[in-house]
């Protein structure tokens, strides 16, 4: 479908466009739109390091288990 369109359709897509919103508005909505694409790439990267970063859900529950059997365990204190 895609195969056809030619550079005039996209000079009569852009033409559209400049008619819809006005020359003075499309500046804005350019920086807008890259603003939107900036702050999406920023989530997602710190959305894969947080990932990478969290260790193995297992693990944890293993040491706590170890720590709190030894406390457990332990004599009490003498005052």
């Amino acid at each position: 479908m895609l195969q056809n369109l030619t550079g005039w359709h996209a000079l009569i897509v852009l033409a559209v466009i400049v008619l819809i919103f006005g020359a003075a508005k499309l500046p804005a909505l350019a920086r807008s739109l890259g603003q939107s694409v900036r702050i999406l790439k920023t989530e997602v990267s710190e959305s894969r390091a947080d990932a990478a970063a969290e260790p193995d859900p297992q693990a944890p529950a293993r040491a706590q288990g170890a720590s709190a059997s030894a406390s457990v365990l332990a004599p009490p204190s003498a005052p």
